[in-house]
């Protein structure tokens, strides 16, 4: 056997390789291990109209764990990914030191009834804003749907130049909808037959030409009827202070 030089020649490469491999391993454990080189840098990029950066690098400072190679980037990224604001984050090294991190932010659709924001993605999330955003609510689980149907009401109801400003999922999962003009539409359950966008383009349909006739805007329209819908108009203030008197 010892004789054959293309089985010495073998062994030989098997050996080479072997020791190459062994080398490259002890190579890499003692990187990992070694204190250096650390992360000293972390960048943010992406959009942070909301996000505070400073607090976001205050929130990482003493908890990475590990030198620039060892580092657990999944942990960081569920630490950012827990801060107010944050939707999703992926973190990425970038030689010698530095951490980058890409932040998508919410966007926000709406308020919740619970007072939490929704997001374009029909998701909760806690944050503040100032800024005019329509009401939406429902049974717990139900954002998404919400969220959906809101979109939806919106267009349809867009030829009115106006638009929802609360959308509403009652217990019993039927729909109401109010107007930015004040007026509430009843728009009622999902029956199989008919869905609530298809009364709601029936009553944009033919609301202008009802409205000719109306000396005064409604106050509540209810539009769970086959062929057509029932308005409620309020009482004139004179009305109401004539019936106060009498009473």
């Amino acid at each position: 056997m010892w004789d054959s030089p293309r089985l010495l020649n073998a062994i030989a490469d098997a050996l080479f390789f072997v020791a190459a491999a062994l080398a490259v391993a002890l190579v890499v454990q003692a990187v990992v291990r070694s204190p250096s080189p650390p992360v000293r840098v972390v960048t943010v990029v992406g959009d942070v109209g909301h996000l505070d950066v400073d607090s976001l690098r205050a929130r990482l400072e003493g908890r990475i764990v590990g030198n620039f190679f060892s580092v657990d980037l999944g942990a960081v990224r569920r630490r950012i990914e827990g801060m107010p604001w944050v939707r999703r984050a992926a973190v990425r090294r970038e030689w010698p030191d530095r951490l980058v991190v890409e932040i998508e932010e919410h966007r926000v659709l709406a308020r919740w009834s619970d007072r939490r924001l929704v997001n374009t993605h029909g998701e909760l999330f806690e944050g503040e804003t100032d800024a005019p955003v329509p009401q939406l609510g429902g049974p717990p689980g139900a954002e998404g749907e919400v969220a959906r149907r809101y979109l939806a009401f919106r267009e349809v109801v867009a030829p009115l130049a106006t638009e929802p400003v609360q959308v509403i999922l009652t217990a019993r999962f039927a729909w109401q909808v109010k107007l930015a003009n004040g007026i509430v539409l009843e728009l009622g359950r999902d029956d199989g037959r008919e869905q609530p966008e298809a009364r709601l383009a029936r009553f944009v349909s033919a609301y202008p030409r009802v409205a000719t006739r109306l000396d005064r805007q409604p106050d509540h329209i209810d539009l769970r009827y086959p062929n057509g819908f029932a308005i409620r108009i309020p009482e004139p203030p004179a009305a109401l202070d004539e019936s106060r008197k009498r009473t």
